[in-house]
């Protein structure tokens, strides 16, 4: 084998010096969750709190951000970590985090598709209707800066997976209209998702990455759409819009949870 060049080698030890790193401060970091659930014992408090997860979740991908990192590769990094601390902080009898943690009343509201019967009897005009003025609220500022631009004429699809539910968005002008007629290209996801996407609360390469969302058609179309999502100024929404979307996309995930969770 040909010997390496001089910098080829030194870069080499360098990366393999910050893998070093980084593992050492996962192991620093199990040993003190490790005490942090005994800690969380001795006071009586749960050893699973959501809200904090959100809270380490949103931290780094802010921090990933700045950094330039992709923000489905920090989340990815830091759920990892997540799912290893709730492994650590599990009772010392064996019996799970999940099965401690009371029983949530969100697991008695029916899942989506049980709704999706109903759903299908709104008249399709009214479906249309609140369609156009949620989307219009939330792309407004967009729409008005010209950075739809890319969407004049074209259609672009969006279906809700458990609730059977599909429409088509075009750009008319300065305005998006749902149209009776087929989409060019589609992004297609839960409910659940969707919500989660619109809020911000997930970010699009990981829903991706994780297949929880699906672009079908015309690819270049929907990447764009989406990568428009992606760059969204969450602070030019408004901010009642904001308020509704992250409130409705927590309850969604809570449920989702709560019915996963579901030994029944």
């Amino acid at each position: 084998m040909s010997q390496l060049p001089l910098a080829v080698s030194l870069l080499r030890r360098g990366v393999d010096g910050i893998d070093d790193a980084l593992l050492l401060m996962v192991a620093g970091r199990r040993r003190l969750v490790a005490r942090l659930a005994a800690a969380k014992r001795r006071a009586g408090l749960p050893l699973r709190d959501p809200a904090r997860e959100d809270q380490v979740l949103a931290r780094g991908q802010g921090l990933a951000r700045r950094l330039g990192l992709p923000p489905g590769l920090a989340r990815g990094q830091l759920e990892l970590l997540i799912d290893d601390a709730c492994r650590l902080q599990e009772p010392e009898s064996g019996e799970t985090m999940s099965a401690s943690l009371p029983r949530s009343p969100l697991r008695w509201l029916p899942p989506p598709r049980r709704w999706a019967p109903l759903l299908r009897l709104v008249p399709a005009p009214w479906q249309r209707q609140v369609l156009e003025q949620a989307v219009g609220r939330l792309l407004a500022q967009p729409i008005g800066a010209g950075d739809l631009e890319f969407m004049q004429g074209r259609r672009l699809g969006i279906e809700v997976s458990d609730l059977g539910l599909a429409w088509v968005l075009e750009l008319d002008g300065d305005r998006l209209r749902a149209v009776e007629a087929p989409a060019e290209a589609s992004v297609r996801g839960s409910a659940t998702d969707l919500l989660l996407l619109a809020s911000r609360l997930e970010d699009a390469d990981t829903l991706f990455f994780q297949r929880r969302l699906e672009v079908t058609g015309d690819t270049e179309l929907g990447l764009t759409a989406r990568n428009l999502l992606d760059r969204l100024p969450w602070e030019s929404v408004p901010l009642g819009v904001r308020i509704v979307l992250n409130r409705g996309a927590r309850a969604a995930r809570a449920a989702r949870e709560a019915w996963q969770g579901d030994p029944a």
